[in-house]
């Protein structure tokens, strides 16, 4: 989804894709030509109004004689952050995210009936928080004290060990259904298969081995089309429902998939009569 703002990611992406384009010397008009999209995509991609796919960095970058591991890794980085779906999501979950300073214990579902009983469970809250922080103190205590005794080698406490960091919001049964993007199983992923359509959309199929899952998205396409993902019998489908769809990537919901297991994707176009409205598949098999 456009933005009027870059995000900061976007910002180096495409002043990484400015730099290129000023060593090809070609004009707007001129990388329209030499490549498979329009002006007005590159003016916005250059601009850091919306994220290019892959293969607009891929051909600039060839384009300009550039080795193209740095740009593609500006571009996962964007790219990971750019969904409008995701960012929806983080406005969401914000309030759960901020860091206190006094953590409470969150009751699960199963558990937050008996945390009305009475004051003995506040009781026992408490004493979990107040031992929770002393471990927290100890394991901070020694850490300081081997970094001081055994020099810039010593262990410290990772922040990666925190689940509430960065890492997925769900693995295995409980990402099915889930959108890949909200879960944060789209940081990273394989890419296990690519497939450009006739109608001239680009698909693609996707793996996060962290959250055991596949899923299929697809860009430069039109309303009314659709994407579905299989694997082991669980279909999972997504539809371009208006123009901002349309501009955007849009992903399928993921489902579990398991090393070995083959992932088909198959796409229909939008029945306008512009093309013959037959669906296109293509599969891979999870690494």
């Amino acid at each position: 989804m456009t933005r009027t703002t870059p995000s900061p990611e976007r910002a180096r992406l495409a002043a990484a894709l400015r730099d290129l384009r000023t060593r090809t010397g070609l004009s707007m008009a001129g990388l329209a030509e030499r490549t498979a999209f329009s002006k007005s995509s590159w003016e916005r991609y250059l601009n850091g109004k919306s994220v290019p796919p892959r293969d607009a960095v891929r051909e600039l970058c060839r384009l300009a004689s550039e080795p193209e591991g740095r740009c593609l890794a500006l571009w996962e980085i964007a790219e990971s952050e750019w969904s409008g779906r995701a960012a929806q999501a983080r406005r969401t979950d914000a309030p759960a995210e901020t860091p206190s300073t006094a953590p409470e214990p969150v009751p699960s579902e199963a558990s937050a009936p008996a945390a009305r009983d009475d004051t003995r469970s506040g009781h026992r809250g408490a004493a979990v928080a107040v031992l929770a922080s002393v471990c927290a103190v100890v394991v901070g205590g020694v850490a300081i004290t081997l970094f001081l005794v055994l020099g810039k080698d010593a262990p410290y406490p990772s922040p990666s060990a925190s689940p509430s960091a960065t890492g997925p919001r769900c693995r295995g049964a409980a990402c099915e259904g889930r959108n890949p993007m909200d879960m944060k199983c789209g940081v990273g992923p394989q890419t296990l298969a690519s497939h450009r359509t006739a109608s001239g959309a680009m698909l693609e199929l996707r793996h996060s081995q962290p959250c055991g899952t596949s899923w299929a998205r697809m860009w430069g396409t039109r309303i009314g089309d659709r994407l579905e993902v299989t694997a082991d019998g669980r279909p999972r489908s997504a539809e371009v429902e208006d123009e901002a769809d349309a501009e955007a990537y849009v992903y399928t919901p993921m489902t579990t998939a398991r090393s070995g297991q083959v992932v088909r994707a198959c796409f229909r176009p939008a029945p306008d009569g512009s093309a013959d409205g037959k669906k296109e598949c293509f599969e891979s098999r999870v690494r």
